[in-house]
């Protein structure tokens, strides 16, 4: 019988340590014995919950707030995400966006399975590919190759009750102590904070794996 492993991720899309932290788990998930059924789920998370629709010039904010030139902090991150094996260049998405709708979209997938797999899709549009995720329509795209019907997933993401829900998550984590993001919970036992190393995404499975009964959701 399989044992159930429950792992719990906060992350925004815009965030590129999230890219990075995100590839590293889904990594060490993929060299786990084939007996332990994991379960992601999803939680949303504002970078910024005043970013407007339009969004900001990402190089611009980070030059008034440290007063330095953002590819030396842009450097740090695209290496360790090339170690991820992800080639990211920061330089090519200047705008940072309300990541509302995104967020929204992906909770809303819980029921599909598959909104872990929706999530990364989305930053991975963003930072890889460099697509404006504040366009409803790249939005509704991306949905649609995860089982969404582009008119319901429109009316979703424009949801005014349901972007409600989402807001009021993201500000539950904030209130709960998660002051900064990727942050992962394994088995509703051990967090990490931070895009750390492989073997400390492996150290935090192995340690969650081992007190698991057969059967135990985590």
């Amino acid at each position: 019988m399989a044992r159930l492993l429950k792992i719990d991720v906060f992350t925004d899309v815009v965030c590129p340590w999230c890219l990075v932290g995100s590839a590293r788990l889904d990594q060490a998930i993929a060299a786990l014995p084939d007996d332990i059924e994991v379960t992601v789920e999803n939680h949303p998370f504002y970078l910024d919950p005043d970013v407007p629709p339009e969004g900001v010039d990402v190089g611009e904010m980070l030059r008034a707030k440290y007063g330095r030139d953002p590819s030396e902090m842009w450097e740090r991150v695209e290496g360790e995400a090339k170690k991820a094996g992800l080639d990211l260049d920061l330089s090519r998405q200047p705008r940072m966006f309300n990541t509302a709708k995104a967020h929204t979209i992906t909770r809303l997938s819980k029921a599909n399975g598959n909104q872990h797999e929706l999530a990364n899709a989305i930053a991975e549009a963003y930072f890889l590919e460099h697509r404006q995720i504040n366009d409803d329509n790249v939005l509704v795209d991306i949905a649609a190759e995860f089982g969404w019907d582009r008119g319901d997933a429109l009316d979703a993401i424009n949801d005014e009750h349901e972007l409600s829900v989402t807001a009021q998550l993201a500000t539950d984590a904030a209130q709960q102590g998660i002051r900064g993001v990727p942050f992962f919970i394994f088995g509703g036992k051990y967090a990490l904070s931070g895009a750390q190393p492989d073997e400390v995404f492996a150290q935090a499975l192995d340690k969650t794996i081992s007190e698991l009964g057969q059967g135990d959701a985590g």
